[in-house]
This record gives structure tokens, sequence and C-alpha cells, in this order.
């Protein structure tokens, strides 16, 4: 088992101290406030409660580094030192309607060396309330079930894969496009999943639970921790033109490098018709 660093070490306590917070409100999810973001877009005490706890310990531990937060958006830090990326509740819809299927992404991003935007996500934790799950890795050190070590998926056929996904919903996404890839991915695979939080989606394909994902319109906080973990065990993660940026959100390919070949010509083509 590799060591866990301090930087591990302080993210996972913010998580978890996060995350009785929200296995408590859970149970008694039909109290809690809910307010509308947007359409279908609700946020909940619980989220903001999350999201203050995380910054609180976050910043005590590293106090200059900045923040892209979900509820609070962007807090500006020390340029020359790396930012928080955060999620305090992945999965707000299962929440509210009580699906125990929700987690916490938090990701450690560093600054490009020239001042001129940002680089690498260099530390990555994706926690599972319900079932006290830690998924972490950083950088060139792999990635980790707590002390286990995570390998991608060995599928080689699509006949054989089990495929997550996100769906567009009311007010988000793109219908018409996800049909199209739908279409071409789902009678060449063994199924198709779909559970609402793309940081464990991305976890459990870091975990090997799923051979393959994909959706788009998604946004930093949703994947940074989820790249980095994918990537770290052995997979692969581009955008539909098959770009390997630092953080892939808008649009999402992630598998092993068989599976992850066969998925981006499967998106290529069903973009191109």
């Amino acid at each position: 088992m590799a060591a866990i660093s301090g930087l591990i070490r302080v993210m996972e306590k913010a998580a978890r101290k996060a995350g009785s917070r929200l296995r408590r409100d859970f149970g008694e999810v039909e109290h809690l406030q809910v307010s509308r973001k947007g359409p279908s877009d609700f946020v909940s005490k619980a989220d903001q409660q999350a999201e203050r706890t995380i910054w609180d310990e976050l910043r005590a531990a590293r106090p200059d580094w900045g923040f892209v937060m979900e509820e609070a958006g962007t807090i500006e830090g020390d340029p020359t030192k790396p930012r928080w990326i955060i999620d305090p509740l992945d999965g707000t819809s299962n929440f509210l309607h009580g699906i125990p299927h929700f987690a916490i992404s938090i990701a450690a991003q560093e600054p490009l060396l020239d001042g001129s935007g940002w680089g690498d996500v260099i530390a990555g934790v994706v926690y599972q309330p319900i079932t006290d799950q830690t998924f972490w890795a950083e950088k060139s050190r792999g990635a980790w079930l707590h002390d286990g070590r995570l390998r991608v998926s060995g599928r080689r056929h699509l006949s054989e894969a089990l495929i997550a996904t996100g769906m567009p919903y009311q007010g988000h996404g793109d219908f018409d496009e996800w049909q199209k890839i739908y279409g071409a991915i789902g009678p060449q695979v063994a199924g198709i999943r779909r559970f609402g939080a793309a940081s464990l989606d991305l976890a459990w394909v870091a975990a090997g639970r799923f051979d393959g994902f994909w959706e788009s319109d998604l946004s930093p906080w949703d994947t940074a921790a989820g790249c980095l973990l994918v990537r770290e065990a052995g997979g692969f993660v581009t955008d539909y033109r098959g770009r390997s940026d630092a953080i892939c959100a808008s649009q999402v390919i992630a598998a092993n490098d068989p599976l992850h070949s066969r998925l981006h010509k499967l998106v290529a083509g069903a973009l191109k018709a």
C-alpha cells in the first residue's frame, strides 16, 4: 500500500466530517428545507452545510489555497499555490428523494508554472457517506479504495461491458446528442446504467465496477477527482474529440484502453451522422 500523504489525509478528514452530517440529514430527508436554484436543480441546507464544513476544514489546513465550489463559486487564493475543486453533494436529486447514492468530491489542482492558468489535478478524493468508502488518488501514485489498489476493468469487448452514463433532464443537456450516442453504444454493450452521480460513476470505473462511462454538460467539480482516479487506475479519460484535458467536464469518455478506443469511435460516428 502507498503511504497516505498529508494532503490526502486533509482531504479525507474534510470529506468525512461533511459526510457524517450528510448521513444524519439523509435520515431526516423529508424535513430538509429545500430551495430552487433552477428547473429540477435543487440545493438543500444539507448541501450548503456540507460545503461550509469542507471549506472550513481545508481553509484551516491550507489557508492560502483558492477554491472552486459548486455553491459558493470561485474564491481566489495565492495564484502560485494549488486550488481546491469541491462538490459537497454530488447526487443531490438522489439525496432529496431518499436514494442512498451520492458522494462528496474534492480535488486539488496545481497552477501552471508560467502563471497562465491551471494544470494537472494532483490529488482527488471521492467519499461515499452511506457506504463509508473513500476512493482516493494522487498524481503518479495510483488510485486506491481505502488501502486497496484500484485497477480499471480488464474487459476488452463491448459485448461484455457495463457502461455508465448521465442523461439529460429538464433544463440540462442535449437530448438529441445523447440519443444519438445511446443509439450507437446501446446495441453494442452488455448494459447501460444511469445512477445520477458522475463522481461516483468515475470512481466505479477506476474500481472496475463499471467498464466505461460517458456524459456531457458536466462541471469541473463533478469530474476533477474522478478523472484522476480513472487515470491513476490505468484508464483513459478524454472528451468526445479524444482530447485529454486535466479535467474533462463538458464531455467525458472514460474506460480502459481498448474499450475507450471503441467507445470513442462509436461516439464520434454517432455525432457525425
